[in-house]
């Protein structure tokens, strides 16, 4: 039989994050290698939450061979994990990342990648192929997708959602339950595999309510391939779907945010962070996003907690590095960061 994680906080977590956890290898920009990591969606995005709040709740799904080490590392950071369901059998965890800059990166033929940059291939690796395999899958849940059952009862009192990338149906399924059962906010980063003409008819009403679409300058060109229409087309295509909020990840570039409700359009830059590592640094946006929103209730605001967010996380290495920065630091660089953002 199925089992849960009942490793939680005495107060139901205020923001909640349904994702991966994963099994890291990556190929950084500049050479370096990281094997056999903490890593995944989720975590990354519960940790550019933590850097404002200390409420946060995961829910996703792990396999009899997820480390129960990385478990107690996640609820020593002050995760609430009774949102994690442990399956009797092991899962694929493996994630696959080779930067080629900090703003491209591919996530197949890992020997390829190694060989580029004078290392053996990690045997863990010898047969991988992605880690999104299934995720456009419209009629058939894979193993590690979440279901609305998997909720616990205590999570519908969050104030906020976040859906990272994960499977079509999972986001599907658990965003109608929320919109149902609780008056959380519901935001939503997709996942890149139905991000993609052929769901031209599915994404409208998976957006219809969202409270703000966080998709990445990637998943926006793959989802209009041959229109030649800029980022503002993109965005107000999106918003004309149905979430409040339509926000472009544009990496170094930063962000540019479309507020259908007051029909305003927004440039946000990067925070200008020294940069080791940008994995996870789109899902710690999205963390940090998703705070600032209920905070604040001010989408500017929002974006500027999910940029300050990121710019902690690329400056090193692991899931949780971010929660070591110093007290006050996020802080320091929202103020900072603030009037930089202007009206496009």
């Amino acid at each position: 039989m199925e089992g849960i994680i009942a490793i939680m906080m005495s107060a139901p977590p205020k923001f909640i994050f349904l994702g991966g956890l994963r099994e890291d290898y990556c190929i950084t920009h500049d050479g370096r290698t990281i094997d056999g990591a903490l890593g995944g969606n989720a975590i990354y995005a519960a940790v550019g939450a933590r850097l404002w709040t200390d409420s946060v709740g995961l829910l996703g799904r792990v396999g009899s061979n997820f480390p129960s080490q990385w478990l107690e590392a996640i609820a020593g950071a002050g995760v609430d994990l009774c949102g994690i369901r442990t399956l009797p059998e092991a899962l694929d965890i493996r994630t696959f990342y080779a930067y080629l800059s900090p703003d491209e990166r591919t996530d197949t033929q890992p020997a390829l990648h190694y060989q580029r940059v004078g290392q053996a291939l990690p045997k863990a690796l010898t047969d991988y192929v992605s880690s999104t395999r299934g995720q456009d899958q419209r009629e058939k849940y894979s193993p590690a997708a979440v279901r609305p059952d998997d909720i616990p009862e205590r999570y519908f009192k969050a104030l906020g959602l976040h859906l990272s990338p994960a499977d079509y149906l999972s986001h599907s399924a658990v965003s109608f339950k929320f919109q149902d059962q609780s008056s959380a906010l519901v935001t939503l980063d997709p996942s890149e595999r139905y991000m993609t003409p052929t769901f031209r008819d599915d994404l409208p009403r998976l957006l219809h309510g969202l409270d703000a679409f966080l998709p990445s300058e990637r998943e926006a060109r793959s989802f209009f391939p041959s229109s030649g229409i800029d980022y503002w087309d993109q965005a107000d295509a999106f918003a004309s779907m149905g979430p409040k909020v339509v926000v472009l990840k544009l990496g170094a570039a930063g962000q540019i945010l479309y507020d259908r409700e007051n029909n305003m359009r927004w440039r946000i830059p990067a925070y200008p962070a020294k940069v080791r590592d940008v994995t996870g640094a789109g899902d710690a946006y999205c963390g940090g996003f998703l705070v600032g929103l209920a905070n604040t209730g001010d989408a500017i605001e929002a974006a500027l907690y999910g940029t300050i967010s990121a710019s902690l996380v690329i400056e090193g290495s692991g899931a949780l590095f971010a929660l070591q920065a110093a007290p006050g630091l996020a802080q320091a660089r929202l103020e900072a960061l603030r009037s930089a953002v202007k009206p496009a």
